[in-house]
């Protein structure tokens, strides 16, 4: 294999591992109402980099789930779409934080060889 399989066969790998990670980081940090580009930083400066183009059909996803409520912002000169977790969205931000814990101590154990 060469190194461009290898690269694109790992970046596959952490984009499936991405995916559930940043759904639960997003239900965390909306507790407190943000919009858009401020979530896309924040993530970021945690070391969570995500494309806009990959944030907002996520955002309007969990919306329509019932997991986000959205409020268009007018009082600043440029509107800004706050996003917020839904009382719905905090029930299952609790349910994916304890799998999320089970899950990291399960795959730390076999990772380590016990």
């Amino acid at each position: 294999m060469n190194e461009l399989q290898k690269d694109n066969l790992l970046s596959g790998f952490n984009l499936e591992l991405r995916r559930g990670v940043i759904v639960l980081c997003v239900l965390r940090k909306l507790i407190t109402p943000t919009y858009g580009y401020n979530l896309i930083e924040i993530l970021k400066s945690s070391n969570i980099p995500i494309e806009s183009n990959t944030l907002y059909p996520l955002l309007r996803r969990l919306e329509n789930q019932g997991l986000l409520e959205s409020n268009w912002n007018t009082d600043e000169t440029k509107p800004r779409k706050y996003y917020k977790t839904t009382p719905f969205g905090l029930e299952i931000l609790e349910e994916l934080k304890k799998n999320w814990d089970i899950t990291t101590k399960n795959v730390s154990k076999l990772l380590e060889g016990e």
